[in-house]
C-alpha cells in the first residue's frame, strides 16, 4: 500500500513542485525498500521536485525491515530533500512537542526565518528531554516496538476473521488500515452503511469504539485503528467491533 514510481510519474503535472513522502506510513504502516526509493528519487530528479520526507516512525519497524532515508541515496537527492522527524513516536514523547528538520541550509534558513516570526520556541525542558531521548532512548524503543509487534499481530489476525474485513499486515508505525468494502451496503435498522465514515459512526454508537474513517486519508473503503494502547483495550475493542459487525444485515 505504498506509491510506486510509475504511479507517481502518472500524477505529475507542470504545476507539481513538491513530493511529500511519509514512511513508515500513517495510516497504512507501509514501508519502502531501497530499490523503490531509488526509482521514486529518479522521478523527483527528472521533474525537479523538492522532497519532504516525513520519517517520524523510522524506528517503529517489524519483521526485520530496515529504514532507509531517501536523503541517503546520494548528494543530488540530498540536495533537494528535507527530512522531518522528532521524538514523539520513537520515544513516546508526544506531549513534549519536539520535532526537527534536516536539509539544504538555504531552505532551512528560510524556514527558520518564517518560523521565528510565527511560533514561539519549544521550552528548554522539552529540548533537554529530547536530547536525552536521542542519546539514551534506544533500549526503551526496542522494548516498545517488541510490544507493538505483539499487538499488531493480534489486531490484524482478529480483523481478518471478521465478516467483510480484510487487513494487510503493516511493516511499520502502529496502525492497522483494514479494507471494509465487504461491509458497505449492509444496513442497521434500515440505515445503510454506505462509506467508511458511516461505519465509523455506527461502531462509535453501537460498539463504543472510536476509530478513524479512511476518507481523510483518501479512501472511503478503509478505517484506521491504532494499537498504541494496552493489549486488554485492544482485545476489548475488537470484541465489541466484531459483535457489532455481525449485527449488520
Amino acid at each position: 500500500m505504498s506509491v510506486t514510481a510509475e504511479q507517481l510519474a502518472a500524477k505529475i503535472t507542470p504545476k507539481s513542485k513538491v513530493l511529500m513522502l511519509n514512511f513508515p506510513c500513517n495510516p497504512t504502516g507501509a514501508t519502502y525498500d531501497r530499490s523503490t526509493l531509488e526509482r521514486i528519487a529518479a522521478v523527483a530528479l527528472r521533474h525537479d521536485l523538492t522532497i519532504i520526507s516525513d520519517e517520524i516512525y523510522e524506528k517503529v519497524l517489524y519483521d526485520g525491515v530496515q529504514h532507509i532515508s531517501i536523503a541517503s541515496l546520494g548528494p543530488e537527492v540530498a540536495a533537494r530533500t528535507v527530512v522531518i522527524n522528532g521524538v514523539s513516536k520513537a520515544y513516546a514523547m508526544t506531549g513534549w512537542r519536539i520535532g526537527y528538520a534536516a536539509g539544504p541550509k538555504p531552505l532551512l534558513t528560510a524556514m527558520a526565518n518564517i518560523q521565528s516570526q510565527s511560533t514561539s520556541n519549544p521550552c528548554s525542558i522539552s529540548q533537554k528531554a529530547a536530547v536525552a531521548a536521542l542519546r539514551l532512548g534506544n533500549p526503551f524503543t526496542t522494548v516498545m516496538v517488541a510490544e507493538f509487534d505483539r499487538r499488531r499481530r493480534l489486531m490484524v489476525e482478529r480483523l481478518n476473521k471478521m465478516p467483510g474485513v480484510t487487513c494487510r499486515m503493516p511493516t511499520g508505525a502502529f496502525y492497522a488500515f483494514p479494507n471494509v468494502s465487504g461491509l458497505l451496503g449492509k444496513r442497521w435498522k434500515d440505515q445503510p452503511i454506505g462509506s467508511a465514515a458511516n461505519l465509523a459512526t455506527y461502531l462509535l454508537n453501537e460498539a463504543q469504539v472510536a476509530l478513524v474513517p479512511g476518507e481523510p486519508f483518501g479512501s472511503d473503503v478503509h478505517i484506521r485503528l491504532s494499537y498504541a494502547t494496552s493489549m486488554e483495550a485492544i482485545e476489548r475493542g475488537l470484541t465489541r467491533i466484531e459483535a457489532a459487525l455481525r449485527r449488520l444485515s
